[in-house]
Formats: structure tokens, C-alpha cells, sequence
């Protein structure tokens, strides 16, 4: 496994930091990290590039300050604003998506709006048990994209509903009973909880983990039928073919630790 351990000054309200195959990402506009165009693209950015380095092995997009995120700014919401915003917003949320890797989110204190879109579009959500999340936008006269996207396939389409529709505010507990947060921690631990799953990701193989992403996704949408088939053919026709398969077997049959070759 090659091995960066990195750091630059925050580029426009982002903060890139990359050690250990984990290229962490931290929203740095406190107390609230509201979104505006600058930290859009230079998020943008710092995911594309984490994409096209094969080192990359996890990726943690957490934040400085109070809050995880509250959101875009509510002036770029404005007519004459919005078509510019929703163009950078989107390209932000579909760079999270791209990645081949897992995406962890650690999230303390508000993730609305944006923000809880940003989070929707991480594969998992660590939350803090002071975290909220929502969808406020309805309550501006506005409504969610990547929400209306994201939400149905993370909470249900009922439950997405309720949210987009009332525009309300869910605690920790709730977001975690909802499948909105994977996990709770104590506000006290979530860096160091959200640092040590992103390193347990980054230590496993990167072609098996992509994969596995791959057949869950895939297996969030359409028919449980076409679903199982489309993870049959992914575990027989490409992961087989990969070495670290077959590294993962011996390893635990001959009772050592598995040397990953990412091949």
C-alpha cells in the first residue's frame, strides 16, 4: 500500500489533508461552513483529484466549527443566481458520487440543506449525538435537487417525503432510525471514530471495496430480481478475476494477515 500523508492551507473554505491512503476533506468556512461558489469549486476539485490518485483508498469529508454545514448561501438562491449555483452544487454532489472508494462523512452539529445533501451523497454518515439534519428549502421557496435524488433511495420515499414537503429538523436518533446517519457517536469521540473507520476502509483491498460499493448501489435500485443478478455477475465475472480475491481466502485459511496487491 503506497502511503501519502500530506497537508495544504485551506483553498477557498477547504482544507485537504491526505495520510494513509484517507484523503480527508474538511469544510473550513466556521462557524456554519455555508456554502458559496469558491468552496463549491475547490471541493469539486479536491474530489476529482482524490479520485485519479490510485493511492486514494478512503476518502472523509468532515468540517471546522460548530456546524457540519448549514447549507448554500440562501442569497445564491436568487433567480438570477440559481442557474450557477445549482450547476456548481450539482458537479459537487456528482464528484462525491463518482468515487470509486468509500466516502465517510463525519458530521457534528447542522447538516441542512446543502449540507445535508453533501452528507446524502457519502456512503456512510457518521453523526455526533448533538447532529440535526434537514431540508429546509421549502421554507424559502425553494426545493432540494440532489435531495429529491438522494433522499427516496437513502429514507424511503415516504419518509423523503416528510422531510423535502415540511421542511422540518431531525435530531441524532431520529437520522440514525431514518437510515439518514449509519452511526451515533458522543460528540467528544466523533473525529477520532470517524478518523479510525476511514483507516479500517483504507486498509482493506481498493478493487474489492469498489466493488462491494458498486453491487450495493446497484442493488438500491430497481427490481430485487435484476439486483441479485447484476451482484451475482459483478462477484463471478470481475471480482473473481481479481487477485486480492484470492489473497483474502489463503490469508484467512493459512490464518495470516492478508498482503492486499490492489490487483
Amino acid at each position: 500500500m503506497s502511503v501519502r500523508a500530506a497537508a495544504s492551507a485551506p483553498a477557498e473554505g477547504v482544507r485537504v489533508e491526505s495520510a494513509g491512503g484517507v484523503v480527508r476533506l474538511v469544510l473550513d468556512r466556521p462557524p456554519l461552513n455555508v456554502l458559496d461558489a469558491p468552496t463549491l469549486e475547490a471541493l469539486t476539485a479536491a474530489l476529482d483529484r482524490a479520485a485519479r490518485h490510485s493511492d486514494t483508498r478512503a476518502v472523509l469529508l468532515t468540517a471546522r466549527g460548530r456546524a457540519f454545514c448549514a447549507g448554500v448561501d440562501v442569497a445564491a438562491h436568487a433567480p438570477d443566481r440559481a442557474p450557477e449555483m445549482i450547476r456548481l452544487f450539482g458537479r459537487a454532489i456528482r464528484a462525491l458520487l463518482a468515487q470509486e472508494v468509500p466516502v465517510v462523512a463525519a458530521v457534528r452539529g447542522a447538516a441542512l440543506g446543502g449540507g445535508c445533501e453533501l452528507a446524502l451523497a457519502c456512503d456512510v454518515v457518521l453523526a455526533s449525538e448533538g447532529a440535526r439534519f434537514g431540508q429546509p428549502e421549502v421554507r424559502v421557496g425553494a426545493l432540494p435537487p440532489a435531495a429529491a435524488a438522494l433522499l427516496p433511495r437513502r429514507v424511503g420515499p415516504s419518509a423523503a417525503m416528510d422531510l423535502v414537503l415540511s421542511g422540518r429538523t431531525v435530531d441524532a436518533g431520529e437520522a440514525l432510525r431514518l437510515g439518514l446517519a449509519s452511526r451515533v457517536v458522543p460528540e467528544e469521540e466523533l473525529e477520532e471514530a470517524a478518523g479510525a473507520y476511514a483507516a479500517d476502509l483504507a486498509s482493506l483491498s481498493r478493487p474489492v471495496l469498489a466493488l462491494a460499493k458498486r453491487a450495493v448501489r446497484e442493488g438500491a435500485a430497481g427490481p430485487v430480481g435484476a439486483a441479485l443478478d447484476r451482484a451475482d455477475r459483478l462477484y463471478l465475472e470481475e471480482l473473481l478475476e481479481l487477485e486480492d480475491a484470492a489473497e483474502g481466502i489463503s490469508a484467512f485459511l493459512e490464518k495470516r494477515p492478508p498482503v492486499w496487491k490492489d490487483a
